[in-house]
C-alpha cells in the first residue's frame, strides 16, 4: 500500500534517512515504531557493509504493536539471510514510556510514527532520556508542503486518491482517511524542530524531500 500511496518514493526517502545516518559500528540503535522491520533492516546492511561489521552492535526495534514485532521478526531472516538474527532486539513498547535505561543507546530513529503517539512532546523527550551523550535522534514524517501551488495539488491527490486507494486495495477507507488528517494536523517542520530543541537536543535540523512532503529531522544529545 505504501508503494502505491508514494508511487515507490517512501523506498527512497527510507534509504537518504539511513544514508544520512550513516551507521558505522559498534552502534546501539534503538528504533521506535519500527515493528516491521524497514529501518532496522537497512541499519544492519550498512552496518554489514562497513568496515568493522556488526560486532558489538544491536539494534532494539521498539513497537507498541507485538503484531508487527512479530512480523518483522519473521521478515529478518529473509531479508538479511547473511546476518546474525542476535543483533536484533524485538521490543514491545510505548514511545511515550520506554522501559530502557537512561544514556543506552547511540541513535534513536523513528520514521513516519511519532505522528501517531498521542503526546508528540513526551515521546521526544524520552528519546532524549534514553540517549548518550553526544547520541543522535534521527526521525522522518510526513510534513507540509510550503509551496502554495504544489500543496494544492497534494492536498487535492490526499484528500480524494489515499482514501479511494485505501478502500480500492486495502478494503479500509477510514485508516487511510485518519492518516491524511493526522498528516495535515502534525507540526510543521520549524515548529517541530523547536519541539526538539525544547526537549533538549542541540544542533537540530530539518531536511525536506519531495517537496516537503515529508522530512527529516535530526538533533544531538549534548
Amino acid at each position: 500500500m505504501n508503494d502505491f500511496m508514494s508511487g515507490g518514493m517512501h523506498r527512497l526517502w527510507k534509504d537518504a534517512f539511513v544514508d544520512t545516518l550513516h551507521p558505522v559500528g559498534p552502534l546501539k540503535c534503538l528504533d521506535v515504531a519500527g515493528g516491521t522491520g524497514d529501518i532496522a533492516f537497512r541499519i544492519a546492511e550498512q552496518l554489514s557493509k562497513s568496515s568493522r561489521g556488526t560486532e558489538g552492535s544491536e539494534i532494539t526495534v521498539c513497537d507498541i504493536n507485538s503484531s508487527m514485532l512479530q512480523v518483522g521478526e519473521e521478515r529478518a531472516a529473509k531479508v538479511l539471510p547473511n546476518v546474525d538474527p542476535s543483533l536484533f532486539r524485538w521490543v514491545e513498547g510505548n514511545a511515550e514510556h520506554l522501559d530502557f535505561e537512561d544514556n543506552s543507546f547511540d541513535v534513536y530513529t523513528i520514521v513516519f510514527g511519532i505522528r501517531n503517539v498521542t503526546h508528540v512532546d513526551r515521546a521526544i523527550k524520552e528519546a532524549y532520556r534514553v540517549l548518550k551523550p553526544g547520541g543522535r535522534f534521527m526521525c522522518m514524517e510526513f510534513s507540509q508542503v510550503p509551496n502554495p501551488l504544489i500543496r494544492q495539488f497534494y492536498d487535492a491527490y490526499s484528500f480524494n486518491v489515499i482514501p479511494l486507494l485505501g478502500d480500492k486495495v486495502a478494503n479500509d477507507r477510514a485508516s487511510y482517511q485518519y492518516l491524511v488528517e493526522s498528516i495535515r494536523q502534525f507540526p510543521p517542520q520549524e515548529k517541530f524542530k523547536t519541539m526538539i530543541e525544547d526537549a533538549g537536543f542541540k544542533r537540530v535540523t530539518y531536511t525536506n524531500f519531495t517537496f516537503g512532503v515529508t522530512a527529516m529531522h535530526s538533533g544531538f544529545k549534548f
